[in-house]
Parts: structure tokens; sequence; C-alpha cells
């Protein structure tokens, strides 16, 4: 009956059906073990035929490190180069406007821009509130190459960035000739919010590079470079297609090579190097700044991987993630304690024009107190229910969602012994009823309209009660501690 009326608000659902032949065959052993996986933003589920064929293709042939000329280097770098052509194919690009450097993930592939972006005293940095860890620490690199760094705020309710104040701070160009660095992902870690990526081309009209992390956004979108043209992309891999792990990229835009100055060189970097001349000339492209010996055995399986999400159809993964994203949203803003009192805020839009497959909230008892987000995670757990709960390492966006201040975060910051996070929670707590941390819903190809139906029966399991019962056993909810099992 349930599916039913679901059917009655999404009938485009049913078009997604080759997921649920696949559920049962490709990830037959979520089923099997009832798992609920709700952590697709954290990383995606990997097909049985990924693991089957990159073993077959292993086991079938002789491949060496790929720094040689020997047959069995020859081998692998053909397979390197190949991996390689398809990840152009992919974004619908090629080799003529983009080169693919091979990084261990995502954070590796940023690194490498902020490392060797040529940021000066003159320089600029500026990036959103909204960002990665991984994307917030390239601040580092353009402090101590003496530029300044900005940020852009969010928007509340909806978490979206700040139009108007980023169209002011990319007006302040600064100095003349001065390198400008403009960050942002296309799709929020956090909240699931799509930015618009229209921002690259507004940016770059005003002098500025931009830098893409589309670590989030590529698992269930098409990003088109032939359209958008940010001079860096940021991808993991594990993240679109579960496996490999271990292997991520960075896109550079061939136009911004030349003015990237790496700060060291290493084995597989160079062309030519001299102990006694404490000289070095760098390799060309791709192979500046693949760092020592790659991957290379679990590179293949990129192109394994993508053969896989193209075979599924990446309208399809994106057409079923969004009905149960919106199926979520609608029941989530239903559920209300006996006294009439929301159970739970979410973050973000309430829609999915503007968000993809990621569902971050918070739950609050009858009173209106905020329910701990680590107990929330544990009694999860025991139901095997995996998703993933703190700041996501997002702390701006979480920030700006909880309404934390400046004021506040220093008070962490400047606690005498160190911070711990049991500590910060107490004082954020003491500070306002405000929370540090958040739970993190996240669909991707392999959810289907149970692992809804089932988070949805778990969340309206914490209405009016102190205690969940899992089975034959209770448990109290605030410290999920046992308080009858009758098994």
């Amino acid at each position: 009956m349930a599916f039913a009326k679901f059917l009655e608000h999404f009938p485009d659902y049913e078009t997604t059906a080759i997921i649920d032949v696949l559920r049962g065959s490709e990830y037959r052993r979520l089923d099997e073990q009832g798992h609920v996986y709700l952590d697709y933003t954290g990383g995606s589920l990997y097909a049985e035929s990924q693991v089957l064929r990159h073993a077959e293709l292993l086991n079938k042939h002789v491949f060496g490190n790929p720094h040689s000329a020997s047959p069995a280097s020859g081998a692998m770098t053909g397979l390197v180069e190949q991996a390689r052509r398809a990840v152009l194919n992919w974004f619908n690009t090629s080799a003529d406007e983009y080169t693919t450097v091979f990084t261990q993930n995502a954070t590796g592939a940023l690194k490498h821009v902020g490392e060797a972006y040529p940021f000066g005293p003159k320089g600029r940095y500026l990036l959103t509130f909204d960002n990665h860890n991984s994307v917030n620490g390239i601040r580092e690199f353009a402090r101590a190459k003496g530029a300044s760094v900005d940020y852009a705020p969010l928007t509340m309710p909806d978490l979206g960035i700040d139009r108007e104040q980023l169209s002011r701070l990319l007006a302040d160009g600064g100095s003349l000739g001065s390198e400008k660095l403009f960050a942002f992902p296309a799709q929020s870690n956090f909240s699931g919010v799509k930015h618009p990526l229209e921002l690259i081309g507004e940016a770059q009209a005003k002098g500025w590079d931009v830098l893409l992390d589309a670590a989030s956004y590529v698992p269930t979108n098409r990003l088109d470079l032939a359209i958008v043209h940010p001079e860096f992309v940021a991808v993991s891999f594990y993240k679109m297609f579960g496996y490999p792990t271990g292997v991520g990229c960075l896109l550079i835009r061939n136009t911004v090579l030349p003015k990237l100055v790496r700060p060291w060189f290493a084995g597989g970097t160079v062309n030519f190097a001299t102990v006694q001349g404490r000289h070095h000339v760098l390799a060309a492209r791709e192979a500046g700044f693949e760092d020592g010996t790659l991957n290379y055995l679990a590179i293949p399986a990129t192109e394994i991987g993508l053969r896989h999400l193209e075979s599924i159809g990446m309208e399809t993964i994106a057409t079923r993630v969004r009905c149960l994203t919106m199926w979520l949203l609608n029941r989530l803003m239903d559920l209300r304690h006996a006294n009439g009192r929301h159970m739970v805020r979410i973050y973000g839009p309430a829609d999915v024009s503007r968000r993809g497959g990621t569902v971050t909230m918070n739950f609050y008892d009858p009173n209106g107190h905020l329910l701990d987000y680590r107990r929330v995670e544990e009694l999860a757990g025991l139901q095997k229910m995996s998703l993933r709960t703190g700041c996501f390492c997002n702390p701006g966006a979480g920030e700006t969602a909880e309404g934390l201040t400046e004021d506040d975060m220093l008070a962490g910051a400047q606690e005498a012994g160190g911070m711990t996070l049991p500590r910060f929670l107490q004082l954020i707590t003491h500070r306002g009823g405000k929370s540090a941390g958040a739970i993190r819903v996240s669909f991707g190809l392999a959810s289907n309209y149970a692992d809804v139906q089932t988070f949805l029966q778990f969340a309206g399991g914490l209405r009016n009660q102190t205690s969940l019962t899992i089975g034959e056993v209770t448990f109290d909810i605030e410290s999920c501690r046992v308080i009858r099992d009758g098994s």
C-alpha cells in the first residue's frame, strides 16, 4: 500500500527497474545480510562483477611497474593509458583540453593544486563556507606564499552560496597580474546542496582560475566538461562505483598547466635528475605529477567501474536517487511528536530542485531537546543500518547550519590542554543548545524503496520514547544501554 502511494507521487521510479534487478544479483549481499546501506556520499558500493572482472584481468596477464620498457611494464602502461582515456571520455573531454593525473583520492588531487598553484603576496584564494577540509586545507599553501584568503558565506536556511556576497568578492580582483583561485563543491558533502555550475564561467570572466570539487557530485550526476571548463576538477572513483579504493584523479585544464610549479620532484616525475649538478627536469603533463609508483594494478578497475555505470545509465541512477530523496524529505517533515513538535530538523532545501541524494538532519525529543547524533548512529548500527554522523569534514557548512559563531569556535580552539570532541560538544551545548554534528543519510546506485522505508520506521521509533526495541532487545535511547533482553 505504501509503495503504491510512493509510485503515485513518483511514477518515474518505475523507469529505474534495472537497479532492482542488479540489487538482486550484483548487490545481493545487502539483502542476504539484512544490511541497509545509507552512506553513498561516504563511499559507493561495488558490484560483484567489477571485482570478478578485475581479478580475471590480473590472473590472465603478467603486469609490472609501468616505469620501464619491459613486456610486463609495457602491458601495464597500455592499460593505465587506456583508463586515462576512459576518464576523459566519461567527462566528455579529451587530452587536447585536459590532462588526467591519477592520485590516491580526491584529497591527493586537491593537494596537488595547493602545492603547485603559483600563489604569491598579491595573490588570492577564495572559497565558500561549504567546502570539504581537503579544500579548506589549500588555504595553508596560500598563506605560506603570502596570498590572502577569503570565504564566501552561505544563506540560511537553504545553505546555498550567498551569490550577492560572492559576486562582490569575485569582483575584487586584487593586483593586476596576481594569481587568483576560486574553489567550491559542485555538490555539498554536508547538506547535499547542488551549487550552480555557472559560477565557473562567472569567476573565469573576472580573471579567476576555478577549482571544482566534484567528489560528491559525479556519483549520481553527469559532469560535462564540454559545457563547463574549470581549470581543476577533483574526484575519487570509490565514491562513484565503490571499487577500487586508493585511486582518484585530478583533471587539469591544459591552458593552466604551464604556470603550475611543483615544489619538489620524486621518482617517476622527472626526465632527468643529477646529484652532482643539483638539477632536475620535470616530466611533462601527468607524468610530472604522478609521484613514485602509481597504484597501477588498481587503475584498470576504474575503467571497469565506468563501464558498469554506463550499463546502468547515469540518468537512471539520478532519477532513482531523486525519487527516493524527495520521498524521504516529505516523510521526515511529517514526523511529529504527540504534542505536535517536529521530530526532525533537515539542513538545506526541502525539495530536490537544488539538492542531490544527501539528506542531513538532527532529531529532537518532545521538549525540543537535541538527541545526541552519536547515540542515533549507535542505535541505527544495532539494526545493521549504515549511516554517517559528525560534521563530515565540512566545518563551514556545519557551523552555518547550526548557527555556530566565531566566538563559539574560538571557545573550543582556546581550550587549555587541547580540545576533545566530548568537551567541544559540552561547550556548544552550554552555549545555547547547539549541535556540533548531525546525521547524514545518502543514496546511490544500489538504493531502493525498502532502504528508505526501513530508515523511516527507525526514525518513527524515536517518537515520544526514551527507549527503542529491536527484536527482543530494548535499548535506552540516551545511553544505548540494554534495558531488557528477552532473547
